[in-house]
């Protein structure tokens, strides 16, 4: 590249700026100064990191005045703003979604091309980042996209974590955890605040002075100190000028270094503070299973809220001279419970630092707060135990408890004498060892609680939390969520993208409903033929790049099946797997027959601490091992285990997929966005009735989806009238054989019992997620899969109407409910030109 670059441009010097001030291009001219003034390269050393480093460092520089300017305008117009408080942002890459946002791309594309460089080569290069893990965290990323694009005036609000949750490493079929160092060779989004440094405290003890007027003040003293310092992330929206921002706190100490312990030779305890203070902000979700994890990630949380908070009255302070209309200002939302410390934070700096009284901080903070729950799961519905609250939070354990005593005062008043209300209102639990019970905090303080799709809405009103619906009308939503189209289609599939807006023009990508135009071409057979071959080109790239990981050869014209997502027994990987081996023996007691060739994927992550999640990654590479190397099976069935799921997988898996898995037991799954993306790209899903699928199925047409299994009403009659596994294994040859392949050596490769964890679960542990009950239907509707598979014309249909009928699915319908209905803001949508923006 370099040679060919020197003597196509005639250099007859090394540096890049020589020609820069020739440029008509205001961008070719700031990428050839970054990188010979800000990375200090010449023609002779660059590196193609280097070229990505400079393209990331030139599209920011293309952001700062629009960002500014976004501010400044937030600032002037005193508009209200809303604060999107997240543990998690699952941003992805930057790069490409910068060169679309700021409508760069093919420019850019051009400039590299004009040097020997490949856009494509130099995308590739940028690591995903660390900053989430899930679904959680992509439906935060995509909010911050929609916010952004639809110009509404908002800030997002998380921590700066070193590692991210890990690197996934499959050896020897095992996951093996390694460390995330996606900063490693430095980020070119994030710009460093040091002057936004805020003091975050833990620990100490609280004293209380009565005043003369019999006032009592709270004093929180003794503590143990951390700082926590802003770095900020630019947020561009979809060809418009407004930027938002995404604001990260990373903690470090409050002392450096410990010269008495240095001069004393004990140089680990000179450091011991900056280590555990630091540690704080090292990797997202420390492993609770133990008590420091459990400290660590309390620490973790708090630090969070209250960094934000002192953030956020700063901001305010700064500007405006009372609270008397902070409500009226400012819309805080806590993405799931995680942030809900900010709560007794706002509390606590409104009481203790700008004394104001309990009533009126109180009023304040009910107003300013709403809260999306994402989970029924009981143990995923956050508590702490008192003791380690108190220990760490003396503080705002005392306005929990006073939070209570109001929310008491209340029940006994609206029903006099029903203990079971009080304890099922209670933010206090008092069983197994009292504990503060965060949903219950965060609803008891939010006007608004929202649930993520119609069903998960009605589960926590009916099932979950009735007693605080009761207690509450009018207080719960619902808000289905939604995914940008501008990454989970016009990025990560373009050739799709071009091709929808050839027939129906753009405007789809920034309203996502215009899709649906797509739907009159549905019997043209140019556009239904460049439909298919965009798939299977997809498809292609995909097979190459299994080939590329994992050394395993799929056949492209197989049915590509994909389940790609955290795993968990309520996802149901098993029942996936269950199904496969089914397959497997199917075509291995017949292997002269006819059969669809499928190609199975599988990609996710387990947590650390979770051992038979763990254990089924290793049952489906074990299977894939078996199954791949099989000669009576060739090229009718493979299974694929792809490592390290992130953003970026996701982006190459979607696009390739015909056959979206989507079939969580019903009533367990809050939403999902994984089948809302698969359907974008022309994918039919194999489902239950859970989650978003219901509502996709409205939309879509169910006979356009393969929806299987018990409902969320059957699967709870069945748990309550005594769900046995053990009577569908006995019933039914082909489960059973199955299920004993588990046990009988047939996967196990020389390990004996391994898989038996796993088996148990099934036999002897009540088979908690029902896939037992569903395996007979999940297997038929399988089989329904091939037959319609084999008459192309018919899938092809199918997939077109998945597509053009997903619009409903928009991040940015999601959001305009959101500051419609909780958040009362409005767009404010900026145009800079070449003039004066003073």
């Amino acid at each position: 590249m370099k040679e060919d670059y020197i003597q196509k441009n005639d250099y007859r010097s090394i540096f890049f700026t020589d020609k820069a001030e020739e440029c008509e291009s205001e961008l070719k001219s700031l990428f050839l100064n970054h990188l010979e003034y800000s990375l200090i390269k010449d023609i002779t050393t660059v590196k193609p990191w280097d070229i990505y480093y400079a393209l990331a460092l030139s599209l920011r520089d293309l952001l700062i005045e629009r960002w500014l300017r976004t501010q400044y305008e937030y600032r002037k117009q005193d508009v209200k703003k809303v604060y999107y408080l997240s543990l998690e942002f699952l941003l992805g890459r930057m790069l490409t979604n910068s060169l679309i946002n700021l409508d760069v791309y093919n420019e850019v594309y051009d400039m590299l091309k004009e040097m020997g460089i490949s856009l494509e080569d130099i995308i590739e290069l940028e690591p995903d980042m660390g900053l989430g893990n899930g679904g959680l965290g992509r439906l935060a990323a995509c909010f911050m996209d929609s916010l952004a694009t639809q110009a509404y005036p908002a800030y997002g609000y998380g921590i700066r974590y070193d590692y991210g949750i890990f690197k996934q490493q499959i050896v020897q079929g095992y996951q093996v955890e390694e460390p995330d160092n996606w900063r490693k060779n430095g980020c070119p989004w994030e710009i460093n605040r040091p002057e936004l440094t805020y003091r975050v405290r833990f620990g100490g003890k609280v004293i209380s002075e009565t005043l003369p007027d019999g006032r009592i003040e709270h004093h929180w003293i003794d503590t143990e100190d951390v700082l926590a310092v802003a770095w900020d992330i630019p947020v561009p929206g979809y060809q418009v000028d407004n930027v938002n921002n995404l604001r990260l706190w990373q903690a470090t100490s409050t002392a450096e270094f410990d010269l008495e312990y240095f001069n004393n030779g004990d140089y680990v305890k000179a450091v011991e503070k900056k280590t555990i203070s630091e540690n704080i902000s090292k990797v997202l979700y420390p492993n609770d299973n133990v008590h420091l994890g459990r400290m660590l990630r309390l620490q973790q949380e708090y630090f969070f809220v209250s960094a934000t908070l002192q953030d956020i009255f700063a901001h305010w302070k700064r500007y405006h001279h009372s609270f008397n209309n902070f409500a009226d200002k400012i819309a805080i939302q806590l993405n799931d419970t995680h942030p809900a410390l900010a709560i007794p934070e706002m509390l606590r700096i409104l009481i203790d630092e700008e004394r104001m009284s309990f009533e009126n901080a109180w009023e304040i903070t009910k107003r300013c707060f709403s809260y999306t729950n994402h989970t029924i799961l009981p143990e995923a519905l956050e508590k702490w135990g008192i003791a380690l609250f108190e220990e760490l939070l003396p503080r705002h354990l005392m306005l929990i408890y006073q939070i209570n005593n109001v929310v008491m005062e209340e029940v006994m008043r609206l029903y006099p004498g029903d203990l079971a209300k009080m304890r099922n209102l209670s933010i206090i639990e008092e069983t197994n060892g009292k504990a503060i019970r965060m949903a219950q905090l965060a609803i008891h303080s939010s006007h608004t609680v929202n649930g993520v799709a119609k069903l998960h809405t009605k589960i926590l009103c009916e099932r979950i939390f009735p007693d605080l619906a009761e207690l509450y009308p009018g207080k719960f939503q619902n808000k289905t969520n939604g995914i940008t189209p501008r990454l989970w289609l016009h990025t990560c599939n373009p050739q799709l993208a071009s091709l929808i807006s050839e027939y129906i023009g753009s405007g789809w990508i920034t309203n996502l409903e215009e899709i649906r135009g797509i739907e009159k071409y549905i019997n043209d057979p140019d556009f239904r033929t460049s439909f298919a071959e965009v798939k299977d080109i997809n498809k292609s790239h995909l097979s190459r790049y299994i080939y590329r990981e994992t050394g395993i050869r799929v056949q492209v014209n197989s049915l590509f099946d994909a389940q790609i997502k955290r795993l968990h027994e309520y996802k149901r990987q098993l029942l996936n797997v269950m199904g496969t081996i089914a397959r497997y023996f199917r075509i291995k007691d017949n292997p002269n027959g006819n059969f669809v060739p499928r190609t199975v994927i599988f990609a996710g992550k387990a947590a650390p601490g979770y051992f038979l999640a763990k254990r089924l990654i290793k049952l489906i590479n074990n299977i894939g091992e078996v199954v791949n190397k099989d000669p009576d099976i060739k090229d009718r069935l493979k299974v694929v285990f792809l490592p390290n799921y992130c953003v970026s997988l996701a982006e190459r898996i979607i696009p390739a997929a015909d056959l979206s898995i989507q079939i969580s037991t019903a009533g367990y799954e809050a939403s999902g966005t994984g089948n809302m993306k698969f359907a974008l790209n022309g994918a039919l899903t194999l489902g239950t009735l859970d989650g978003a699928n219901i509502e996709m199925a409205e939309e879509i047409g169910a006979e356009n989806m393969f929806i299987f299994g018990l409902t969320a009403e059957e699967v709870k009659e069945l748990n309550q009238s005594g769900y046995n596994p053990r009577s569908y294994y006995e019933s039914d040859p082909e489960l059973k054989r199955v299920v004993d392949s588990l046990i009988d050596g047939t996967f196990e490769e020389g390990e004996k019992d391994l898989f038996l964890p796993i088996w148990k679960a099934l036999m002897e542990d009540g088979d908690s997620y029902l896939n037992m009950a569903d395996f007979r239907a999940f297997v038929e509707t399988s089989n329904k899969v091939d037959e319609f598979y084999l008459n192309r014309e018919e899938w092809i249909t199918k997939a077109i109407l998945n597509v053009a009928r997903v619009g409903k699915f928009s991040s940015d319908r999601a959001i305009k409910e959101y500051a419609d209905d909780i958040w009362g803001i409005k767009p404010l949508p900026l145009e800079l030109n070449n003039g004066n923006n003073s």
